[in-house]
Parts: structure tokens; C-alpha cells; sequence
């Protein structure tokens, strides 16, 4: 399957000063009259019409489509032409340099729609709200990325902070570092031993910054220090959205992102999710798919939790005990 994603930024003309010419600004100038809500219900009908998948985050929209067939590439070029009038009707621009299109899968040489008379220019990788997308669906860029903001801001850490006990050093870490090794990471978790490693490093470096603990292992330091590696807590995070999912939580996004299995065998919990087949590898990797088989593996007592709260305090319990 070949998929199109179109980025789009909307441009509106502001008046500056009085009696000076009006100027194209990206979205609403920090600070001004015209605030985030008034721009948000300016632009909300700016998806009507459209046949293809539109996402709007204040003044970047995403265009998405299947374009594998003829059926396809004529829809998503006849919402482009959409978004061209209306922007057109509403006195506004779609900002030319900021439009491009990857596009996933095969046949992407055919699928070259335009916006206006300029063709929609090809990228290898496009940034949706911080999170780097290739072509090839790959994240390992995106992990040297967080890897990389993350050792710079432990290296400030390092150079400005002088004391190294924990009661210092590890709030620090947990409030500025690991958030950006997190961030969003139920879209981009890591799919290979590299990346994973690269994303580890800097957890490690983080705890040897902590008097006391030089000569420990990893292992003994993260234990002494109450904390799981990263790895863990993705799989925390990874059964707790999906906890967060079964519950209903996301009922309109979540809908028939889980199948319950149909079944009678009482080992293990009484809530067990049906793994799909796919036939490419790196889709294993994908939420949805790689959070079925340790679901699988929770004991009851786990998954039959009241509340989440509950829930969170027997996963952490089942967790310790995974190696």
C-alpha cells in the first residue's frame, strides 16, 4: 500500500501597525489580540468537503490518502484543489515552502500531486509535532534525535550542577532528561537492539553522575535507585495505554484496534487479545501489534485491577519481577 501525507501551513495576514501593509504570518503571532481559540474556530471548517484524512494542530494540517490507485490520486489531488479554494475564500495561504508530501510504500513516483501550479515537492522525512517520519516508517533517526537533546541537557547538568547526591541529581534526570527518551514514544518506540541501546546510554550516564553508586552495575544502580531501564518502561506504558484503550478511553481512535480472543482456556488472565499475522517483520514493532503478547502474559490479578491506579501499582509489582 502506498500512502501520501501532505504538511500544510496556513498563513494569515496581519496588519502590524496602524496604517502599515499587511504581512503573511504562520499561524497567530505570540502575544497578539487573535488568540489560539479564535484562529482554532477560524479555521474549523477548513475539512469540510474533504474525502481524504485531515489533521489539524492549530495552523499545521496533514493531509493523508491511499494513492496506490488511480481512485485514489485523483481524491487526494481533488482536496488539494479544496484547500486551495478555501484558503482563497478565507483570505489565507498555504504556505508553498512548507508543503511537502512523503509518501510510504511502492508506486511513489506516480503519485506527485500539485497545490496551485507548483508541484507538491518530494521529502525523504517530515517532523509531526516532534516526532521525525521517513519514508521508510524507520525511527532510527528520530532516536539519535532524542538521544542527542537528551546528553545535552545532561551535559548541563553535569557542567552546572556541583553536588552529586541523588536527592539532586535524580529529579533532574526524571524532570528534564528522560522526557525527551519519552516523548510520545507509544508512536516511535524503538524497533532495533541499536536504537534501544543508544536511548540506554543515556539513562546510564545519568545514574553514574550519582556519588556513591560508580562502582555498581547498571542493573544494581538502577535497582538501588528505584528505577526501571527504559525498555521496562516502555512496556509499562505500552499496558497502560492499552488498559486505557480496552477501557474505552479512546473509544472513537481505539475502535477495533484490539480483538478479544474467543476461548475458553482459563491459564493465565481472562482477557486475552488475538495476535494478528502480518507479513512484513517491522510490523511487529508497530502498538497495537507488539503489546498483545505481553498483555497475553499478565497474571489476572493484573488485568482484573478495579481502577487504573490499582492497575498501575500491580503492573509495577509484575515488572520487578521480569528480568
Amino acid at each position: 500500500m502506498s500512502c501520501l501525507m501532505v504538511w500544510i501551513d496556513l498563513l494569515l495576514p496581519v496588519r502590524l501597525a496602524a496604517y502599515s501593509e499587511s504581512v503573511w504570518v504562520s499561524g497567530v503571532p505570540h502575544g497578539s489580540v487573535l488568540g489560539p481559540a479564535p484562529f482554532n474556530i477560524f479555521v474549523a471548517n477548513v475539512d469540510s468537503r474533504i474525502d481524504c484524512t485531515l489533521s489539524k494542530f492549530a495552523d499545521d494540517t496533514k493531509l493523508c490518502g491511499v494513492v496506490n490507485t488511480l481512485e485514489g490520486r485523483d481524491a487526494i489531488q481533488r482536496d488539494l484543489d479544496r484547500l486551495q479554494r478555501w484558503a482563497h475564500a478565507n483570505c489565507m495561504k498555504l504556505e508553498q515552502s512548507q508543503v511537502r508530501g512523503p509518501a510510504h510504500g511502492s508506486g511513489q513516483s506516480q503519485a506527485r500531486p500539485y497545490l496551485g501550479r507548483e508541484w507538491i515537492e518530494s521529502s525523504p522525512e517530515e517532523k509531526d509535532l516532534g516526532v521525525l517520519v521517513d519514508e521508510k516508517l524507520s525511527v532510527s533517526q528520530q532516536c539519535a534525535l532524542a538521544a542527542q537533546k537528551a546528553n545535552r541537557v545532561l551535559g548541563c547538568i553535569k557542567r552546572g550542577v556541583t553536588s552529586r547526591s541523588r536527592e539532586v541529581i535524580l529529579p533532574l534526570y526524571s524532570a528534564l532528561v528522560r522526557p525527551h527518551l519519552e516523548y510520545c514514544i507509544q508512536l516511535w518506540g524503538p524497533q532495533y537492539r541499536r536504537d534501544m541501546e543508544l536511548l540506554e546510554q543515556v539513562q546510564r550516564k545519568a545514574t553514574k553522575l550519582i556519588g556513591g553508586l560508580e562502582h555498581l552495575s547498571c542493573e544494581d544502580r538502577l535497582r538501588e535507585l528505584g528505577l526501571f531501564s527504559l525498555e521496562k518502561r516502555r512496556l509499562q506504558g505500552d499496558l497502560i495505554a492499552a488498559l486505557q484503550y480496552l477501557n474505552g478511553a479512546y473509544r472513537k481512535d481505539g475502535e477495533g484496534l484490539f480483538i478479544r480472543e474467543c476461548g475458553d482456556r482459563t491459564r493465565g488472565n481472562g482477557f486475552k487479545l488475538k495476535e494478528g499475522q502480518f507479513r512484513l517483520a517491522v510490523r511487529k514493532k508497530f502498538f497495537p501489534v507488539r503489546v498483545v503478547r505481553h498483555w497475553n502474559r499478565l497474571p489476572r490479578e493484573v488485568v482484573d485491577a478495579p481502577s487504573l491506579e490499582v492497575f498501575k501499582t500491580r503492573l509495577d509489582e509484575a515488572l520487578g519481577n521480569v528480568v
